[in-house]
């Protein structure tokens, strides 16, 4: 997290039109803080003490859209899990396997 462009600890005491840097998962956020509060409160609450910059919206919408058509990441995956009838199958291979030792 940033506060006016300089690395800060979660700590830190904001001030009015401070601008902060956050990311957000995969999206990093920048807003301007408008209104101050001494306590907790719900979040309709708090999205009227920030407010978030064009720039980060823009690149929001941006990142959002690249997700949308993005591949499915398990479609790259050739072969998952066994299913219960392959485990069944190599249990059974591991129980009939022969020896290659001589007994006879």
């Amino acid at each position: 997290m940033q506060v006016n462009g300089q690395d800060a600890k979660p700590a830190r005491e904001l001030r009015l039109d401070d601008t902060v840097v956050m990311r957000q998962g995969l999206v990093t956020r920048t807003v301007v803080v408008r209104g101050l509060s001494g306590m907790r409160g719900p979040a309709p609450v708090a999205q009227q003490l920030y407010e978030e910059t064009a720039e980060s919206l823009r690149l929001r919408a941006l990142a959002a859209e690249q997700r949308r058509f993005a591949g499915e990441p398990a479609h790259s995956i050739e072969h998952g899990r066994p299913t219960k009838r392959d485990r069944r199958d190599i249990q059974k291979a591991w129980n009939h396997r022969w020896s290659a030792s001589s007994d006879s």
